[in-house]
Protein backbone atom coordinates (compact mmCIF):
# COMPACT_ATOMS: atom_id res chain seq x y z
CA UNK A 1 0.00 0.00 0.00
CA UNK A 2 1.40 4.16 -1.18
CA UNK A 3 2.63 5.54 1.84
CA UNK A 4 1.37 8.86 2.71
CA UNK A 5 4.48 10.73 1.61
CA UNK A 6 5.01 9.20 -1.63
CA UNK A 7 4.83 11.66 -4.80
CA UNK A 8 5.32 8.42 -7.20
CA UNK A 9 1.64 7.93 -6.80
CA UNK A 10 0.17 11.01 -7.19
CA UNK A 11 -4.02 10.97 -7.19
CA UNK A 12 -3.78 7.42 -4.85
CA UNK A 13 -5.75 7.88 -1.95
CA UNK A 14 -2.81 7.79 1.32
CA UNK A 15 -3.63 5.01 4.32
CA UNK A 16 -5.00 7.67 6.08
CA UNK A 17 -8.15 7.65 3.30
CA UNK A 18 -8.11 4.35 2.95
CA UNK A 19 -8.97 3.73 6.17
CA UNK A 20 -11.50 6.38 6.69
CA UNK A 21 -13.72 5.02 3.46
CA UNK A 22 -13.19 1.72 5.49
CA UNK A 23 -14.62 3.40 8.06
CA UNK A 24 -17.20 4.66 5.78
CA UNK A 25 -18.15 1.24 4.89
CA UNK A 26 -18.18 -0.52 8.24
CA UNK A 27 -20.84 -1.06 10.17
CA UNK A 28 -20.75 0.13 13.83
CA UNK A 29 -20.58 -3.40 15.40
CA UNK A 30 -17.36 -3.76 13.24
CA UNK A 31 -15.95 -0.68 14.51
CA UNK A 32 -16.51 -1.55 17.67
CA UNK A 33 -14.96 -4.97 17.05
CA UNK A 34 -11.56 -3.78 15.90
CA UNK A 35 -11.41 -1.48 18.73
CA UNK A 36 -11.96 -4.37 21.03
CA UNK A 37 -9.20 -6.40 19.08
CA UNK A 38 -6.97 -3.58 19.22
CA UNK A 39 -7.21 -3.80 23.42
CA UNK A 40 -5.27 -1.59 25.53
CA UNK A 41 -5.73 1.04 23.53
CA UNK A 42 -4.37 4.92 24.55
CA UNK A 43 -6.82 7.27 27.16
CA UNK A 44 -9.14 9.40 24.71
CA UNK A 45 -10.36 12.46 24.97
CA UNK A 46 -13.31 13.97 23.24
CA UNK A 47 -12.62 17.05 21.50
CA UNK A 48 -15.60 17.57 19.95
CA UNK A 49 -18.68 15.32 20.88
CA UNK A 50 -20.72 13.68 18.15
CA UNK A 51 -22.64 15.89 16.39
CA UNK A 52 -25.79 15.45 13.62
CA UNK A 53 -25.89 17.98 11.02
CA UNK A 54 -27.15 18.85 7.39
CA UNK A 55 -24.52 19.22 4.42
CA UNK A 56 -25.87 20.59 0.92
CA UNK A 57 -25.07 17.99 -1.68
CA UNK A 58 -23.92 19.48 -4.75
CA UNK A 59 -24.20 17.84 -8.66
CA UNK A 60 -23.69 19.37 -12.24
CA UNK A 61 -25.56 18.41 -15.37
CA UNK A 62 -23.33 16.02 -17.80
CA UNK A 63 -21.03 15.77 -14.70
CA UNK A 64 -19.36 19.15 -16.13
CA UNK A 65 -21.93 21.55 -16.55
CA UNK A 66 -23.67 24.02 -13.92
CA UNK A 67 -23.55 22.93 -10.83
CA UNK A 68 -27.05 22.85 -8.83
CA UNK A 69 -28.20 21.76 -5.18
CA UNK A 70 -29.48 18.22 -5.03
CA UNK A 71 -30.48 18.45 -1.80
CA UNK A 72 -29.46 17.85 1.91
CA UNK A 73 -27.82 14.26 3.26
CA UNK A 74 -27.37 14.16 7.34
CA UNK A 75 -23.62 13.78 8.57
CA UNK A 76 -22.39 13.40 11.71
CA UNK A 77 -18.76 14.48 12.52
CA UNK A 78 -16.57 13.53 15.99
CA UNK A 79 -13.20 14.31 17.09
CA UNK A 80 -11.05 12.88 19.65
CA UNK A 81 -7.60 13.32 21.08
CA UNK A 82 -5.41 10.15 22.16
CA UNK A 83 -3.06 10.45 25.19
CA UNK A 84 -0.12 9.97 22.61
CA UNK A 85 -1.36 13.03 20.88
CA UNK A 86 -2.86 12.10 17.70
CA UNK A 87 -5.98 13.31 16.55
CA UNK A 88 -9.04 11.62 14.93
CA UNK A 89 -11.62 13.31 12.93
CA UNK A 90 -14.51 11.43 11.51
CA UNK A 91 -17.23 12.72 9.33
CA UNK A 92 -19.95 10.14 8.04
CA UNK A 93 -23.26 9.83 6.23
CA UNK A 94 -26.27 9.34 8.76
CA UNK A 95 -26.76 9.91 12.61
CA UNK A 96 -25.16 7.00 14.27
CA UNK A 97 -23.27 9.25 16.72
CA UNK A 98 -21.67 6.18 18.14
CA UNK A 99 -20.12 5.49 15.06
CA UNK A 100 -18.51 8.70 14.15
CA UNK A 101 -17.00 8.54 17.48
CA UNK A 102 -15.70 5.11 16.88
CA UNK A 103 -14.38 6.32 13.21
CA UNK A 104 -12.77 9.62 14.69
CA UNK A 105 -10.68 6.84 17.33
CA UNK A 106 -9.84 4.76 14.65
CA UNK A 107 -8.91 7.50 12.50
CA UNK A 108 -6.57 8.69 15.48
CA UNK A 109 -5.13 5.04 15.96
CA UNK A 110 -4.15 4.76 12.23
CA UNK A 111 -1.32 7.90 12.58
CA UNK A 112 -0.06 6.28 15.18
CA UNK A 113 2.68 3.39 13.69
CA UNK A 114 1.82 0.99 16.71
CA UNK A 115 -1.86 1.00 15.87
CA UNK A 116 -1.86 1.18 11.86
CA UNK A 117 -0.49 -2.71 10.48
CA UNK A 118 -3.04 -3.81 13.72
CA UNK A 119 -6.01 -1.49 11.85
CA UNK A 120 -5.64 -2.97 8.69
CA UNK A 121 -6.14 -7.14 9.93
CA UNK A 122 -8.51 -6.37 12.46
CA UNK A 123 -10.75 -3.52 10.78
CA UNK A 124 -9.58 -3.41 6.87
CA UNK A 125 -9.35 -6.91 5.51
CA UNK A 126 -12.40 -7.79 7.15
CA UNK A 127 -14.28 -5.11 6.06
CA UNK A 128 -13.09 -4.72 2.71
CA UNK A 129 -13.84 -8.93 2.52
CA UNK A 130 -17.26 -8.01 3.21
CA UNK A 131 -17.83 -5.23 0.79
CA UNK A 132 -16.40 -7.42 -1.84
CA UNK A 133 -18.52 -10.45 -0.96
CA UNK A 134 -21.39 -7.77 -1.37
CA UNK A 135 -20.60 -6.52 -4.30
CA UNK A 136 -19.72 -9.53 -6.34
CA UNK A 137 -23.02 -11.16 -5.03
CA UNK A 138 -25.18 -8.06 -6.61
CA UNK A 139 -23.14 -8.64 -9.88
CA UNK A 140 -24.38 -11.88 -9.75
CA UNK A 141 -27.60 -11.28 -9.22
CA UNK A 142 -27.80 -8.66 -11.65
CA UNK A 143 -25.87 -10.89 -14.18
CA UNK A 144 -28.51 -13.63 -13.53
CA UNK A 145 -31.41 -11.24 -15.22
CA UNK A 146 -29.48 -10.39 -17.78
CA UNK A 147 -31.12 -10.53 -21.54
CA UNK A 148 -29.27 -10.99 -24.86
CA UNK A 149 -31.24 -9.63 -27.78
CA UNK A 150 -30.32 -11.02 -31.01
CA UNK A 151 -32.05 -10.35 -34.70
CA UNK A 152 -33.22 -13.38 -36.60
CA UNK A 153 -32.70 -12.67 -40.39
CA UNK A 154 -35.27 -14.28 -42.34
CA UNK A 155 -34.34 -14.06 -45.68
CA UNK A 156 -34.61 -11.45 -48.68
CA UNK A 157 -36.40 -8.44 -47.74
Amino acid sequence: MPRDSDPAVAGAPTDRQRLMQVCAQATAAELDRALAALDPLPAVETVRQPEVGLVMLRGRVGGDGQPFNVGEATVTRAVVRLETGEMGFSYLLGRSQEKARAAAIVDALGQNAKFAARLEAALADPVSARVAAERAASEAETAATRVQFFTLVRGED
